[in-house]
């Protein structure tokens, strides 16, 4: 085996196992936004329209009106989604696969509430503990702050609102929580031990979402994040 094979297999490695070192895998946030962002994204068991959206920096109304999804943004395993307002990419899914795999298929949540979501947004820390990772608008990939804090520690919702994803799902972002306070704003909590709530629940602002991970060689970090409209925002603008 090639020495250079060799590397790529200890890199990879690395990245498996090293949940909460962010530089680790850096490459992989950052491969996919120097290469260019891919034009259709095929859905996969387990995706949300949410997820997609988040995954590919673009505001989940403009993902559901390119494709000609209107809530509870329904989608499909096999289906093809247009990730640039082109034209509508190709479902790949018969009618007749898409009733088979209805039951199997993700929901966003929130949008599927009869309740929406109103008024001011009143915002919270999601831990306590120390600022460690100032936002920076021009790194690449995850831009969003980092706060330390005792490991198993209490994340809270930074505000009241719907949980639309909650798992492993998005690369880089370890155990992952994202709520929808209203039409405009989201906010992230990656790196988690544990996740206390599922996708569909209604939170209030301080409400546990879930507990602060850490692993054996790196302290206990939260991944933070506020997206306006699809794009990431300072958080410290929000924060109290």
């Amino acid at each position: 085996m090639s020495r250079a094979h060799w590397i790529v297999v200890i890199t990879l490695l690395l990245v498996g196992c090293s949940e909460f070192d962010y530089a680790s895998d850096r490459h992989l946030r950052e491969g996919a936004i120097v290469s260019g962002s891919p034009a259709v994204h095929t859905v996969r068991q387990g995706d949300t329209l949410y997820q997609i959206a988040w995954a590919h920096g673009v505001d989940f109304r403009d993902l559901a009106a390119w494709n000609g999804i209107s809530a509870p943004y329904v989608i499909y395993p096999g289906q093809r989604l247009s990730l640039r307002g082109q034209a509508r990419a190709s479902s790949g899914v018969s009618a007749s696969n898409r009733t088979a795999s209805s039951s199997q298929a993700r929901v966003g949540s929130s949008s599927a509430r009869v309740e929406p979501l109103t008024g001011p947004i009143a915002w919270q820390w999601p831990v306590e503990g120390r600022l460690v990772r100032r936002y920076d608008p021009d790194a690449l990939g995850k831009r969003g702050i980092g706060i330390a804090a005792e490991p198993g520690a209490t994340i809270k919702a930074a505000a009241s609102g719907d949980v639309v994803y909650s798992g492993s799902g998005l690369r880089g972002y370890g155990n992952l929580i994202i709520i929808k306070h209203n039409e405009q704003f989201l906010t992230a909590y990656g790196y988690n031990r544990e996740l206390l709530v599922g996708e569909g629940d209604r939170v209030a602002a301080g409400d546990a979402i879930a507990r602060m991970g850490a692993s054996a060689d790196h302290p206990a970090e939260l991944h933070f994040e506020v997206r306006e409209r699809g794009q990431p925002v300072n958080p410290a603008k929000y924060l109290p």
